[in-house]
């Protein structure tokens, strides 16, 4: 159960961050959804949803390094 747990916790910002790069590639191709005015406002919300994700990730893994003992020095 606790691995279930940890998996829906991890697939949140995973799907977060597969929104973010959605949405910076539907701008860069020029396809522009209604809740956003500029095609540039709507990169950036995805560039915003694209680091929370991936800074989600790193942090989960580099706790759950840490209390394995799994890390270097510096980062413990």
């Amino acid at each position: 159960m606790a691995r279930m747990a940890a998996f829906v916790v991890l697939l949140i910002p995973i799907l977060i961050t597969a929104g973010g790069i959605k949405l910076m590639r539907d701008s860069l191709f020029g396809i522009q959804f209604t809740p956003f005015p500029f095609i540039w406002l709507q990169f950036i919300v995805g560039l915003l949803m694209f680091g929370a994700g991936l800074a989600f990730f790193a942090g989960f893994l580099l706790r759950r390094d840490r209390r394995k003992g799994r890390v270097q020095d510096r980062f413990k």
